[in-house]
């Protein structure tokens, strides 16, 4: 079974915390995943997703934002992006000392957004993203689309998404996708709990196949 460990690394600011896995068997690569806002790298989702991805062979860093770790709850302040995004950087950073190939970016829902905004910014930073529930604008409020940054984005992105989705519709996300230049891919999941049904499985299996066709 893949091992599980808590992760805290000080030497540069913004702090990286979380739980680093770390399977039997590496394949070389490393994921960092983080969460959405409100929430925090304990998130089932999150917790999902590592372990389905250690168990074929990732070594997956799940870490809390900067925000998150500056206070317990609520979600973050207007100000927190930039924060928020040097945190990753950093996490990116130190994956790379963990594992001898190619480190991959994941987030869901703000997480992501940052993650997103961190490549558009830094489009060498990594080869790829995972981008799951993408917050497209905020609930009931399609005027104010969070789109700036994406004919910046010239990272390959596999997108995971919920039909139902309050921060975005299936053809709006399909519609902000065209405003990538990088390769991108659309799958439809979360229908069900996370930690039961085949969801984490089924990006393992897309995200493995998306880089093949991106690389």
């Amino acid at each position: 079974m893949p091992a599980i460990a808590n992760f805290v690394e000080t030497g540069n600011e913004p702090a990286i915390r979380g739980c680093l896995h770390t399977p039997d068997i590496s394949n070389g690569s490393g994921l960092v995943l983080t969460h959405g806002a409100g929430s925090n790298a304990q998130a089932p989702l999150l917790v999902a997703l590592a372990e389905t991805f250690s168990a074929n062979g990732f070594t997956v860093l799940r870490c809390d934002l900067p925000y998150r770790q500056s206070r317990s709850f609520g979600p973050p302040g207007p100000g927190d992006g930039a924060r928020d995004r040097a945190g990753l950087k950093n996490a990116v950073a130190a994956m790379r000392k963990l594992v001898k190939d190619e480190v991959f970016l994941g987030g869901h829902s703000y997480g992501g957004r940052q993650a997103s905004m961190l490549c558009a910014e830094e489009p060498d930073l990594v080869p790829a993203l995972l981008l799951l529930s993408y917050p497209l604008h905020p609930p009931r409020k399609p005027e104010q689309q969070r789109t700036q940054h994406l004919p910046d984005l010239h990272t390959p992105a596999l997108f995971v998404s919920g039909t139902r989705d309050p921060f975005g519709s299936i053809a709006e996300l399909q519609q902000a996708l065209k405003m990538i230049p990088a390769k991108t891919k659309l799958l439809l999941g979360f229908k069900g709990k996370a930690k039961t049904d085949s969801l984490p499985k089924q990006i393992v299996s897309e995200l493995t196949t998306f880089l093949k066709l991106s690389s």
